[in-house]
């Protein structure tokens, strides 16, 4: 990891919600929370938490040195919305699988 490069996945408890053009796409209140030093905070949402059958395989990827390779996901007028990492890094292991959005909401209980 490049020096003074951090990384952290825990699990949330907010209730995140991502919506796009008046349809929720997901919704869910186990996220996990990625921490990655100069990013925003980002949510890895569980597969079953995301309405997978809305978004449409993308030929995108693209290659991060601490999280590894990630696939995206289009919606319609939205291309690759979604990105997640099918065989992250040791470090991030825990994101495996999840969807992570460009937009997306905390919902306040």
């Amino acid at each position: 990891m490049a020096k003074g490069h951090t990384i952290t996945v825990e699990q949330g408890t907010e209730h995140v919600r991502v919506v796009r053009d008046g349809e929720v796409v997901a919704d869910s209140r186990r996220p996990l929370l990625l921490r990655e030093t100069g990013l925003p905070v980002r949510y890895y949402l569980p597969p079953e938490d995301v309405r997978t059958e809305m978004l449409s395989p993308s030929d995108t990827t693209t290659h991060c040195p601490f999280k590894g390779d990630a696939s995206y996901w289009s919606l319609p007028g939205a291309p690759d919305l979604v990105w997640a990492y099918p065989e992250p890094k040791d470090l991030v292991a825990g994101i495996k699988d999840h969807f992570c959005f460009y937009e997306t909401e905390v919902v306040a209980d």
